[in-house]
């Protein structure tokens, strides 16, 4: 089992214990990246990825270890901590560089066999929309299991978490690793997933940026071949 976590900041806060927490619990190799510190740019609005290919995006060779992580792993766990409402921007910036792997432009078939998990946390409110920010990303890639953990600490630090709300913790995260570890990892498609899937084929047969278009002809997706189906 191969786990990929990416921390959407540099220090190690509560949210940070919990992914660790889940990857323990599930157990395998581990790879683990924070954020802003390996990697660090905001996306630049110039559409290279879209319209010429990931690789023409100026941030690619930077971006590269991490996206070669999250290729080999069999699970990803995203976390961030509440900042407003929503993720950091840190991983907002991070999600950003992966536009072109929507559903609507060129999604990795990898994706599909793969299971995440975003974890967010905040000493009130804002778990929902932190991990709504994450899991968008997640689905849209074509992964078709994504768990959600969001948890109000009541502290701004882990050694400040009440011991009553790290026992409920431990039994979410016990729940949740018992089942990706059960789980066979086989390619999968959510409703929505094969929803946008359909839709976008008919508008790559009726002509899409060339990028893209080529992308799902080579992949035989405008015909009857899908990454769920293999």
């Amino acid at each position: 089992m191969k786990i990929c976590i990416i921390n959407g900041q540099n220090h190690k806060g509560s949210t940070y214990h919990i992914g660790k927490m889940l990857a323990d619990k599930i157990g395998g190799e581990v790879t683990e990246f924070f954020l802003p510190k390996d990697f660090d740019e905001f996306c630049c609005g110039c559409t290279n990825c879209f319209m010429k290919g990931e690789e023409k995006c100026p941030h690619y060779e930077k971006l590269k270890p991490i996206t070669e992580a999250v290729d080999e792993a069999d699970i990803l766990i995203l976390t961030s901590p509440v900042y407003v409402y929503h993720c950091t921007g840190s991983m907002k910036a991070w999600l950003d560089h992966y536009g072109w792997r929507w559903m609507v432009h060129r999604p990795e078939e990898k994706m599909f066999s793969k299971r995440a998990v975003v974890v967010s946390t905040a000493a009130g409110a804002g778990m929902k929309s932190t991990n709504k920010d994450m899991k968008d990303s997640l689905t849209f890639w074509g992964i078709p299991k994504v768990c959600s953990v969001g948890v109000s600490v009541n502290a701004v630090s882990w050694n400040e978490v009440p011991e009553k709300k790290k026992q409920k913790i431990e039994r979410i995260t016990d729940k949740i690793s018992e089942k990706l570890r059960k789980d066979k990892f086989k390619p999968k498609a959510s409703l929505k997933s094969r929803f946008f899937f359909v839709f976008m084929k008919i508008m790559m047969k009726n002509g899409w940026n060339p990028a893209d278009s080529e992308y799902w002809k080579a992949k035989g997706w405008t015909g009857k071949k899908r990454p769920w189906k293999r």
